[in-house]
């Protein structure tokens, strides 16, 4: 009698225990497969927080890039013209790179995410701070050199309405005679037959030539502080050597002289007898959507007309 009760007792022992490890089983197995509506609810925003994240990410890219290209034009333009001394990139971007920083965000899943994006705000803040205090040192130094301003070429060429399009640009690009990569030291401004070349900045012509070959009919203007332009391909000039010009002044009539392929405008800057990039200095006609549209256009490989 008590045998058979005990075995009852170890019955609904055994039967308890199988149902409490099933059901034990059928929670590990629901808890681990299926999600509840909240757990639902918490994995989609966290996919829609990194995909926040991660278009933020994209934006503050595109923002880094813009703050790199206005520190180059600073330390390569801006800073050049009024004679003071380029930033370094690592002052540029000194004082919110300490690892120690960042050091309450990391030990969570996402970390790396959320390091990397607030880097790089801190990145964009340095670099937005150091331009700043550039642009108020430069600001010291325009006030004083109001004269300078004058004479640093600034503007086109020639008029916007005769410039037809720019069909190249500075650099390396191919030659339309000898049929390779040459460098090409200007912009070529295609525009009608004796459209009317002028003075980018005050100065003085220093040479006039007239060759069938090369640059053709030419203009070279000293406009000091180490600059100078040239125009070349002029169908005639319009100044004589040593003759002295101001900005918008009239230098001569664009052509097709020397070594040209059609009727255009061989426009030159240079910087202490070193040819640079002359559209860094049409600033002054150009709208920043329309410097950066040519500034796009400069980077396709065109073809030169001379």
């Amino acid at each position: 009698m008590v045998s058979n009760f005990g075995n009852k007792i170890w019955r609904v022992v055994l039967i308890s225990l199988s149902v409490l490890g099933g059901a034990f089983l059928f929670a590990v197995l629901l808890f681990t497969f299926l999600k509840s509506p909240k757990e639902k609810a918490q994995a989609r925003e966290l996919e829609y927080m990194k995909l926040k994240y991660e278009i933020l990410n994209d934006r503050l890219d595109d923002l880094e890039a813009l703050m790199t290209d206005m520190e180059q034009r600073d330390n390569d333009i801006y800073r050049v013209m009024f004679e003071a001394d380029p930033i370094p990139s690592q002052v540029r971007r000194s004082g919110f790179l300490d690892a120690d920083r960042y050091v309450d965000l990391y030990g969570y899943m996402n970390s790396g995410m959320v390091v990397n994006t607030a880097r790089k705000l801190d990145v964009i803040a340095s670099q937005l701070y150091n331009q700043s205090v550039s642009y108020d040192e430069l600001f010291d130094k325009a006030r004083n050199k109001s004269d300078m301003l004058a004479h640093i070429p600034a503007i086109f060429p020639l008029k916007e309405s005769d410039l037809i399009y720019i069909s190249s640009y500075f650099g390396y690009r191919p030659d339309p005679i000898y049929k390779v990569e040459k460098f090409h030291s200007g912009l070529d401004l295609t525009a009608p037959l004796d459209a009317e070349a002028y003075a980018t900045g005050d100065g003085e012509v220093i040479d006039v030539q007239s060759n069938e070959w090369g640059y053709g009919n030419m203009v070279v203007v000293d406009h000091g502080y180490g600059y100078k332009t040239r125009y070349a391909h002029l169908n005639k000039p319009a100044v004589r050597k040593g003759q002295k010009v101001k900005r918008g002044d009239v230098v001569g009539y664009i052509g097709a002289t020397g070594k040209a392929t059609g009727v255009h405008l061989h426009y030159e800057v240079l910087k202490n007898d070193k040819q640079i990039d002359p559209i860094n200095f049409l600033y002054g006609d150009l709208s920043p959507d329309k410097y950066s549209q040519v500034l796009r256009l400069s980077t396709l490989p065109t073809p030169t007309m001379d």
